[in-house]
């Protein structure tokens, strides 16, 4: 019983580390690894380019595709939010483009979806 008590007892004295109130605020995806030159080029020219990505907070592909970007990258791209408790949250637009899957891709009109590799998109965009 004493074993049962002790970790409750923690949890009403500590919420903050139980309930996970660090967590109210806006959710978004945090991206740690670095870019490379090459990876923020490409995302400059799929952002100049009218290239979206949908993607939702929660989502470990997105986190994944995110990722291959790099922060700096990853900044730099269109990227909407579809998780209605995201931070700049789209969710109608993601439901009027009727997005399916995380991520997907918006190109040239056409919703491609999942990870998709830097040389996949520079093929499917036509970036050299």
């Amino acid at each position: 019983m004493k074993r049962l008590l002790f970790p409750l007892l923690t949890a009403l004295i500590v919420p903050n580390a139980v309930n996970g109130e660090h967590l109210n605020g806006p959710k978004e995806l945090i991206v740690t690894s670095e870019s490379t030159k090459e990876s923020i080029a490409l995302a400059k020219y799929l952002k100049d380019n009218g290239v979206v990505k949908y993607s939702a907070y929660w989502c470990p592909n997105c986190l994944d595709q995110s990722e291959i970007f790099g922060k700096e990258a990853y900044k730099e791209l269109n990227v909407v939010e579809c998780a209605r408790d995201g931070k700049n949250s789209q969710t109608q637009l993601c439901i009027d483009k009727k997005i399916e899957g995380f991520p997907s891709w918006e190109i040239n009109g056409k919703i491609i979806i999942g990870v998709q590799t830097l040389k996949d998109l520079s093929e499917l965009t036509g970036y050299k």
